[in-house]
């Protein structure tokens, strides 16, 4: 097994207002809508460096993954 961690886990914890729009859509890119809130990513190369890009707007944690994160489905989807 080696040394590198699973997954991250970000959490959004300052407001992107006064921010760049390339920052503002890498938030949105990560799974980020609202402040506080928290995703979970497979540990990527494109990942790290969305994370280094906003890394003055998220805390990231190391974490294991079991397995891979099931799609969301939409409430709306349902709804007919």
């Amino acid at each position: 097994m080696s040394d590198e961690p699973q997954g991250l886990r970000v959490t959004w914890v300052k407001s992107a207002i006064g921010y760049g729009d390339d920052q503002k859509r890498t938030i949105r890119a990560l799974g980020l809508r609202r402040l506080h809130q928290t995703v979970e990513h497979q540990n990527s190369p494109s990942i790290r460096g969305m994370v280094v890009a906003v890394r003055h707007l998220v805390k990231v944690e190391d974490v294991e993954l079991s397995s891979a994160p099931a799609p969301k489905r939409s409430a709306r989807s349902s709804r007919k």
